[in-house]
């Protein structure tokens, strides 16, 4: 298909770049597009004028959301941190009873080597005077 060429002749400034530009852009969705279609191209049109407010608005909600996200992590890190401390605590007094178990069973340990020499000797001072 061979398009005829358009020659337009305007003076050369920015305004008549962007009305040639827009000339073009509405001469190619009128092809582009069927009959029944072009009116939603005129509502993306008119939703273009609001999208800085719906820009901002999603900004703020991002900026929210991001705000939510980051206290809820600051939540859950303290209440991991809270458990780990908790857990060292209860390591620690565990580890403190154990000790204090084992030494009370090496004093015992000692005492009941002491007294198997005890009666060995004794056995041995009895086994010489029969």
């Amino acid at each position: 298909m061979e398009r005829p060429s358009l020659e337009i002749n305007l003076p050369d400034t920015h305004e008549g770049k962007l009305y040639v530009v827009d000339s073009l852009n509405n001469l190619n969705k009128l092809n582009v597009c069927p009959d029944g279609s072009q009116h939603v191209l005129d509502e993306e049109e008119n939703t273009d004028d609001g999208a800085g407010e719906n820009t901002a608005g999603s900004n703020i909600r991002n900026q929210r959301m991001f705000l939510v996200t980051f206290i809820l992590t600051l939540i859950v890190s303290l209440v991991l941190v809270s458990f780990v401390i908790f857990l060292i605590i209860q390591t620690r007094n565990k580890l403190d009873q154990i000790s204090s178990r084992l030494i009370a069973e090496k004093n015992n340990i000692e005492e009941l080597k002491k007294m198997h020499s005890i009666i060995l000797r004794h056995l041995n001072q009895s086994g010489i005077q029969e």
